[in-house]
């Protein structure tokens, strides 16, 4: 099982990263590094206290939504998280490498790393920013299309979308373009659905 998600993981990763390689590789590459071009460096952060209080809000405003669309409306055989179901800690070191690589920091190089980067230099912040954060409740509500009442896909994308737009905010106002900050937000959201998976909580 390890084994597998190590592989997963890093298959994800490169899928999500083809595209940006090859717009960054034709367009930027004599500017900039790969990895900074997408945000993948050190937040920048100039008000700590600001900024931990906003991660921690954003990581509830993702949590606690989705918890409670997915305890009302989903069976939670349809999750992402249901091979770890009742594994405990057994299932630590697969569920670390879904959370952190395979979902978070596959799904931030491509929404809030290429897509919003490439929008607002396009449209500006605020567009790009509602740009990138639609796409990314679109993906996920498609994802559940087709076996959850479509009122209820609704609820998703605007959940997701919401919390999408909430960390490229974070990323691009208050960590200096990192993607990192987003990264740490996706990735322990997941890692407490894993949680509640292995441990049998929802």
């Amino acid at each position: 099982m390890v084994l597998e998600s190590a592989i997963n993981a890093i298959i994800q990763v490169i899928l999500f990263s083809v595209i940006p390689f090859i717009w960054w590789f034709f367009s930027a590459r004599k500017e900039q590094s790969f990895l900074t071009w997408l945000g993948l460096q050190k937040p920048v952060v100039e008000n700590k206290g600001d900024y931990f209080l906003w991660f921690l809000f954003i990581i509830i405003l993702l949590f606690v939504p989705l918890t409670t669309i997915s305890y009302f409306y989903l069976d939670s055989s349809t999750l992402a998280t249901n091979r770890f179901t009742g594994l405990g800690f057994s299932a630590l070191i697969p569920a670390l490498f879904h959370s952190i690589v395979q979902t978070g920091l596959s799904e931030e190089l491509l929404f809030r790393g290429f897509l919003l980067k490439r929008f607002m230099h396009k449209f500006g912040f605020q567009m790009g920013n509602i740009m990138q954060s639609l796409l990314f409740g679109i993906l996920h509500g498609l994802l559940m299309f087709s076996f959850i009442p479509f009122g209820v896909v609704v609820l998703v994308v605007i959940a997701t979308a919401f919390v999408g737009y909430l960390m490229g905010w974070i990323n691009e106002r208050k960590s200096n373009g990192s993607i990192i900050t987003s990264w740490g937000i996706h990735s322990i959201v997941n890692l407490i659905a894993a949680f509640m998976a292995m441990f049998n909580m929802l």
